[in-house]
């Protein structure tokens, strides 16, 4: 047993010693790449580290953190309601935002890949547009609007298919799905942009071998072709098609209302929202992220396992 002990921890000092020196002969690649890794460490490995600290504690900014241990968290899951609402709205949000919108993504940028170049290039910006547009709740607040002069109330009464203006932004029947129809128009993010560059990058003389190997449809070369060719852009499309499915906030607020009837429109960064910079109580706000913090992570690990196994 001693013997086995003493060849494990000759091997561990070994891998260690050989990967210091591996390093030091790769120094200066490791030198250029310090100034990403300082601000990385700064914007994002130290931001998460502090709010999973402070997680533990209560904080309201005007007085030193005090150490409350799981208190944060057992008030989360066992006694706010509201917070169980919006992780319930979060889900909905996520489950049907979130892959419909990365289909669409993906699809889109297909059929756009087979059009001539420059009308990819119009059909592209028409398309990204609307994940950008500054004045789209704007635009949304005024087809939903609740009374007559709405674009869709005005619609619907003049074909008589309702009696009175509906309160769409008021309702909690409807709420809910009007926020999923705005996110999914404005799903054509960073995701759509990383297909489109992809497709364009898938080598041309694979399609030519695949029809000698028996490919008799465009639904095969998709399949055992294009997808298998552009897993880095289907797993950088799932990653921010998550990260934007469960950090949904602006548009709830923007639409609904803050908060928003019967927190119909509730999400967990809303939640987040509300106790971190309303109430300024920033222990349980960082509890609030820690647990989305997680349950992302894990997302993300299940699409990727499932992604990895396209066209093997």
């Amino acid at each position: 047993m001693k013997s086995f002990f003493g060849r494990y921890l000759t091997m561990k000092r070994e891998k260690i010693k050989y990967g210091f020196h591996r390093a030091w002969k790769m120094r200066t690649c490791y030198l250029f790449l310090l100034p990403y890794a300082a601000l990385f460490i700064t914007f994002f490995i130290l931001p998460i580290a502090t709010s999973i600290y402070y997680s533990f504690t209560y904080y309201n900014i005007l007085e030193a953190p005090r150490f409350v241990g799981l208190q944060n968290y057992i008030n989360l899951i066992l006694q706010d309601e509201v917070f169980l609402t919006s992780v319930k709205n979060t889900f909905v949000i996520a489950v049907i935002t979130g892959p419909v919108g990365y289909i669409l993504s993906f699809l889109f940028a297909w059929f756009i890949n087979e059009l001539p170049r420059w009308l990819r290039t119009i059909a592209v910006v028409v398309f990204y547009a609307p994940s950008i547009a500054g004045n789209a709740f704007y635009i949304f607040s005024i087809i939903f609007r609740a009374d007559a002069y709405g674009y869709l109330n005005s619609f619907l009464l003049q074909f008589g298919l309702i009696d009175a203006p509906l309160q769409w932004l008021l309702d909690p029947k409807y709420i809910l799905g009007v926020v999923i129809v705005v996110i999914l128009w404005m799903s054509m993010g960073t995701g759509f942009l990383s297909f489109v560059a992809g497709l364009q990058g898938v080598d041309r003389s694979m399609y030519e071998a695949g029809y000698v190997d028996g490919i008799r449809n465009r639904w095969q070369e998709l399949y055992y072709i294009t997808l298998p060719s552009m897993k880095p852009m289907l797993l950088f499309g799932a990653v921010m098609s998550i990260t934007t499915a469960f950090n949904v906030c602006d548009v709830p607020r923007a639409l609904a209302g803050y908060p928003s009837t019967d927190y119909a429109a509730r999400t967990i960064v809303t939640h987040l929202f509300d106790y971190g910079f309303s109430r300024f109580e920033m222990g349980y706000a960082s509890a609030i992220a820690t647990v989305l913090f997680l349950v992302m992570i894990l997302c993300n690990k299940v699409i990727q396992s499932v992604l990895r196994k396209v066209g093997t």
